[in-house]
């Protein structure tokens, strides 16, 4: 198996800058479809607002078509100087399990973790006990993985 993490004195100089001018990105555009407001998320689960799903969507294509082209094109990674490759997982109880402790998270909350990120950046201040939630969560999995 190869070594999926590098140090920071293996790293490309620009590789935290990209990282967060992706962050921006996303961030911009979670902003301007207005997923970081709860009430938007939560009416998408309940099937009344479809938003989320063309903005889902068109994140998955974008993704799945990069993924795609890059595996195919032989290249490295210019930042981390590894070629690219599919990392495959194989559908275990873990990653089922997760999902919906995930989905269960997502859905008594209303936010997913990068739109809570993003709406603290539009002033919603109440987010951070979700995104408080969140870490404390992660942490305990953390103790007993």
């Amino acid at each position: 198996m190869t070594e999926t993490t590098s140090s920071a004195a293996d790293r490309h100089p620009l590789f935290m800058p990209v990282i967060a001018v992706g962050g921006l990105v996303f961030g911009f555009g979670l902003g301007l479809s207005e997923m970081y407001q709860p009430e938007v998320v939560l009416s998408f689960l309940q099937l009344t607002d479809l938003g989320l799903a063309f903005v889902m969507g068109g994140a998955a294509v974008v993704a799945g078509l990069t993924v795609l082209g890059l595996t195919a094109s032989g290249r490295v990674a210019p930042l981390t100087g590894r070629p690219y490759a599919r990392r495959l997982r194989s559908m275990d109880r873990n990653v089922l399990l997760g999902g919906l402790i995930f989905g269960a998270g997502w859905g008594l909350s209303g936010i997913c973790p990068g739109a809570a990120y993003a709406s603290v950046g539009v002033g919603n201040v109440p987010i951070l006990w979700a995104i408080l939630g969140m870490f404390a969560g992660a942490y305990v999995q953390g103790v007993f993985r």
